[in-house]
């Protein structure tokens, strides 16, 4: 019994270093997810065995004065790498800005030009951008947003736009849209 609270001590002190190392930029990302799902899978082992005899790691923690609230973290509540949870949230972003996008222009094809009904779309496409950290902040979609929205903002709510702002704003965003796309990273890197 006292072997695998050791193990689990060990396993649990290595994750908080390990944990630290990546915040700390002393670890690269592949390193530290291989490294990672290695403790995870020992973690997910030994608790499973020890469960009858520690049924909750953070009482075990707190019992050892632990002081390992990251490897905690990692090891109980998020159950993978801190780089599986970051591209999940990335790829949630990029859903968003897609989302985003097709609705702006859908609306304009819907013929749906008041001022009131175009603004919160491109609010919300812009704040979608502004989110994802991969574009820079001269990326054409996020300065074309601003653009409209500040000439939008100088309008009436009822004000509509005319069919050529509204080309004109359905060009931008489709030009806009084809940048995002070309600007994300592909599959393989």
């Amino acid at each position: 019994m006292y072997e695998n609270f050791a193990e689990l001590y060990a396993i649990i002190k290595a994750t908080e270093k390990l944990e630290k190392a990546y915040v700390r930029d002393i670890i690269n990302s592949s390193d530290y997810e291989t490294e990672c799902q290695k403790l995870i899978a020992h973690f997910k082992t030994l608790a499973s065995a020890l469960k009858d005899t520690v049924p909750s790691i953070e009482r075990f923690a707190d019992t050892y004065k632990m002081d390992c609230p990251a490897a905690i973290n990692r090891l109980v509540t998020s159950g993978v790498p801190a780089t599986v949870e970051h591209r999940a949230s990335a790829a949630a972003t990029v859903a968003e800005c897609v989302q985003n996008f097709i609705t702006a222009m859908d609306s304009l094809k819907l013929n749906m030009v008041a001022v009131d009904q175009v603004h919160p779309l491109l609010s919300d496409l812009s704040a979608s951008l502004n989110k994802l950290s991969i574009l820079p902040p001269d990326f054409e979609g996020k300065t074309k947003m601003r653009e409209w929205i500040s000439r939008l903002s100088k309008m009436g709510a009822s004000d509509e736009l005319t069919e050529q702002q509204s080309r004109q704003l359905h060009f931008d965003l489709e030009s806009s849209y084809n940048s995002f796309m070309a600007a994300l990273p592909s599959s393989g890197t």
